[in-house]
């Protein structure tokens, strides 16, 4: 392909972040062009944005995919499905020698953090975005283990009620195992554990994520921080409503008073709290869905890569 060329992506779900995404890709992208909107309810608005902009639309799910007359030209597909759908959206897509990015908790492929372990998986044919929750909090984790051993880490991430859709509600338990394993695999604790709240309020309240960490006794607390500090200006460079609500806060536990962590054991050392706001960039959703924001703009962030990286396109 030519320096110029753009790589032509399906997006597999016409809800809430299948439509994010797309107006992304059209609005924000340097590598992407739409190649195909994909869903199952022909009324839905996805769909029918997607006609209004001249994207090939099919309401016959990965089927009608296949059958679209540009589907040869499709080089990477986006699927913002749910977990159980996508098992046979990638094997299909997989025959086709098509590159996966899975927004939903199927974790078939590995899991990917952009700012923490994308470089690992270019190769992968299939990568797995974690959750919302995941790519804001997990970042944090990390941040704290590359510079202190962490015992435990805890997420509680509080969405708006309206920003969760059918699919989103459907795959709540998968949220909570695929974000606590990858708390371990990709943030670096001993054990995590993940929490999810759809706050009904109204008006609906930001995204908003806390982060507990148990770190070792003795960890450096102004590392930490610098470090936290670090993560969360690169999050910030591809979602730019990515911010901490206050300062990095520790609290010693002492070795006389230990915490008692389920299949850990009793621990002592010092506890980290950070507090998280995500504000949405408003493309499809109002500001408070940063839990939406977070996810498309990740999963972008990573095809703008393996666009660079498979397809040979200038960085």
């Amino acid at each position: 392909m030519t320096k110029d060329a753009k790589v032509a992506v399906a997006i597999i779900g016409s809800g809430n972040i299948g439509t994010d995404l797309m107006i992304k890709v059209m609005r924000k992208s340097k590598h992407l062009t739409m190649g195909a909107m994909v869903g199952i309810d022909a009324a839905s608005d996805g769909l029918a944005r997607a006609a209004r902009l001249n994207v090939p639309t099919t309401h016959e799910g990965i089927d009608g995919l296949v059958k679209l007359p540009n589907f040869k030209d499709i080089k990477i597909a986006f699927d913002a499905t749910s977990a159980g759908a996508h098992a046979k959206h990638n094997e299909v897509l997989q025959k086709h020698g098509i590159q996966v990015i899975d927004l939903t908790p199927a974790a078939i492929g590995p899991y990917v953090i952009p700012v923490v372990n994308l470089n690992e998986h270019l190769d992968s044919p299939n990568i797995n975005m974690v959750t919302c929750g995941g790519q804001a909090t997990i970042p944090l984790v990390y941040a704290v283990s590359r510079v202190a051993n962490v015992h435990y880490a805890e997420i509680v991430a509080s969405i708006a009620s309206k920003s969760a859709g059918p699919g989103t509600r459907a795959n709540i338990d998968e949220f909570t195992e695929t974000t606590s394993k990858a708390i371990v695999k990709l943030g670096g604790a001993a054990r995590g554990k993940a929490i999810i709240i759809m706050n009904p309020a109204e008006p609906p309240l930001i995204m908003r994520d806390t982060v507990y960490v148990l770190a070792e006794d003795g960890a450096n607390e102004d590392a930490i921080r610098k470090s936290v500090d670090d993560i969360v200006a690169q999050v910030a460079g591809y979602v730019p409503g990515y911010r901490l609500k206050q300062r990095v806060q520790f609290e010693k536990v002492p070795a006389d008073s230990p915490m008692n962590i389920p299949g850990v054991g009793l621990k002592h050392g010092v506890k980290v709290s950070i507090y998280l706001e995500v504000e949405g960039a408003g493309h499809y959703l109002p500001a408070y869905a940063g839990n939406l924001d977070i996810m498309t703009s990740a999963a972008l962030a990573a095809a703008e890569r393996l666009a660079e990286r498979k397809f040979a396109l200038a960085a």
